[in-house]
């Protein structure tokens, strides 16, 4: 004999699969639905306990076959569609990456080569086929730096640049250019953005302080941004940027600098600090880094403006 608790729960079932049919036969309606449900092997008595998924599946399927590119993409989230896979006699559903979103990861594979710190500035879509070569005055860099490309595979100990000039001129972008090259090659570097590279180390001191100062010393390939914009204390210069140069001039570990100051506008810069003048020590540095680079300037036109 059935009793009421029995009674009531078959009613419930009943209205419940009454819903889920009604759902379904709702959504059918929808071409984009109808079409999906149409390659999946299960029949509908399964299919319908997914109704709201399977939705959502035919909509981002949908735009997935009338997109032409990742930029296009109308996706919850972008380069994904959230698609049912048939396991069994039930659907599970998972994102998956698009043809376009694959091919961007792949094309930018390269940037685990590179790494940044204290910089918001790096450039990761500066291409050396995009370089600007209009300007006769930056010529020199371009060869230079054209023919670093071609050596470095053979020979790791190179001579890197010291590339100083006016704001603007374009020294940043030549200088990434030519390490996005490489790290498509597969050779690692480092990118600092020197002001902020002090200041993260000072405020790292409890933290990651070691790891971001071995591998700016380190690296196979550095590039130092913007040396000279830096607020000058004894620390910065004797304990940061001297044992720095001093490392990698004697591993003979290519190192690059871009600056708006020349060399011995540089050794002026770094001679003055609260505790007094200092000419010595900001010689040492400055003798340091003419053994790790040729010195280039380039002035040229303001590409920011």
């Amino acid at each position: 004999m059935k009793t009421i608790k029995d009674s009531v729960k078959n009613l419930y079932n009943k209205d419940y699969n009454e819903d889920l049919k009604k759902n379904y036969d709702e959504a059918l309606k929808d071409s984009k639905f109808k079409n999906l449900v149409s390659h999946l092997k299960l029949d509908r008595n399964h299919l319908q306990n997914y109704t709201s998924s399977l939705e959502q599946s035919s909509l981002e399927y949908h735009n997935c076959q009338n997109c032409k590119s990742i930029l296009e993409c109308k996706n919850k989230i972008e380069g994904l569609a959230y698609l049912p896979i048939e396991k069994n006699d039930a659907l599970i559903f998972k994102y998956k990456k698009c043809k376009y979103l694959k091919k961007l990861e792949e094309e930018n594979r390269y940037l685990k080569n590179i790494s940044v710190i204290g910089s918001s500035v790096y450039l990761k879509d500066a291409k050396m086929k995009d370089i600007f070569t209009n300007d006769k005055n930056r010529f020199k860099v371009i060869s230079s730096i054209k023919q670093f490309i071609d050596d470095y595979p053979n020979e790791k100990h190179l001579k890197g640049l010291y590339v100083c000039g006016n704001f603007g001129s374009g020294k940043t972008y030549l200088l990434t250019a030519m390490l996005n090259e490489l790290a498509k090659k597969g050779f690692k570097s480092t990118i600092i953005f020197w002001p902020d590279f002090l200041r993260e180390l000072k405020a790292s001191f409890q933290n990651d302080y070691n790891e971001k100062y071995e591998l700016a010393k380190k690296t196979p390939i550095l590039l130092i941004d913007d040396i000279g914009a830096e607020i000058i204390t004894a620390w910065g210069r004797d304990e940061i940027l001297c044992p720095l140069v001093q490392y990698r001039m004697e591993q003979k570990l290519p190192t690059f600098f871009t600056s708006n100051l020349t060399l011995d506008q540089l050794k002026e810069h770094l001679s003055v600090t609260r505790d007094g003048v200092d000419v010595i020590k900001a010689g040492r540095i400055t003798e340091r880094i003419k053994q790790l680079t040729s010195q280039i300037e380039m002035i040229s036109q303001n590409l920011r403006n």
